[in-house]
């Protein structure tokens, strides 16, 4: 007669007891957590884009989902760390996929932290920063020059919004200048043209005899809008043209660096090999 205690024991998740199942709270917990912090912000990112509500709500959300996936990562490694002194520890699987889950959201998000910090606090880019390219068609936002980092540096005591920006703009960001191209006006705003046409931006108004154009890129996930307007005027020496661009965002206080990053492409696409112009 075999007894009981001769049997061999199945300790599979699907035969835990009551008891042993019960334990396994934590696992539920972080699992949940960590798809919930990766749902949340990508609804609030999706949700922006499609006008559902506004940019402001959508980062609020973004964030939200941020600290909630902190959160599952910190109970799961906690819940982790108990399960080590436990002579009956729970399962594990749903706590790791949690944690993976949330730990892909966290690192995602905290690239662009990361970024913010590594850069200026401004959202308009230019190649010209004493003469700016001006919009005609496209409207330069209201609030442009409201809150330009520096207003309680003593180091800038006394300087204009516009002057503080030329100063963060310089320090963040002075290998951007004018360039100059060896071809007429209007072959280089055609170019232009072109090349807008292939990162699919939205062109407002190209006229190469003025060497003027103006367009708008679309951001993937927020549907966020950045203006560009692009200078080109004959050099002062008669042989080819200098090019200027100016790329704004329509909300935000910083852009994290996507306006300067936008401005260095085209113009390296535009010109081959940017050399600034004397």
């Amino acid at each position: 007669m075999v007894n009981d205690q001769d049997m061999p024991q199945d300790t599979s998740e699907a035969t835990l007891s009551p008891a042993r199942a019960k334990k396994d709270y934590a696992g539920y917990l972080v699992l949940i957590a960590g798809v919930g912090a990766l749902v949340w912000g990508m609804v609030s990112a999706v949700g922006t884009g499609w006008g559902f509500w506004a940019y402001t709500a959508g980062l609020k959300g973004v964030t939200g989902a941020f600290l909630l996936g902190i959160v599952a990562i910190l109970i799961g490694l906690f819940h982790a760390w108990r399960a080590r002194k436990s002579i009956a520890p729970p399962p594990r699987m749903r706590r790791w996929i949690g944690m993976l889950v949330a730990l892909i959201y966290v690192g995602w998000v905290g690239t662009f932290l990361v970024k913010a910090l590594t850069v200026p606090a401004i959202h308009d880019v230019s190649t010209d920063l004493a003469d700016p390219p001006t919009f005609q068609i496209l409207q330069l936002r209201a609030d442009n020059l409201d809150n330009v980092p520096g207003a309680d540096d003593l180091k800038m005591r006394g300087l204009t919004p516009q002057q503080r920006w030329g100063v963060v703009h310089q320090k963040g960001y002075g290998d951007i200048r004018s360039v100059r191209i060896n071809e007429p006006v209007p072959m280089v705003i055609a170019k232009a043209e072109r090349l807008a046409k292939a990162r699919n931006w939205d062109i407002a108004i190209s006229v190469p005899e003025e060497g003027r154009l103006e367009a708008t890129e679309t951001s993937a996930f927020f549907q966020f809008k950045d203006d560009v307007v692009l200078r080109v005027r004959p050099s002062d020496t008669g042989a080819g043209s200098v090019v200027d661009m100016r790329s704004v965002s329509r909300v935000g206080v910083s852009d994290l660096g996507m306006n300067a990053k936008r401005v260095r492409s085209f113009l390296a696409d535009l010109t081959g090999t940017v050399t600034a112009a004397r």
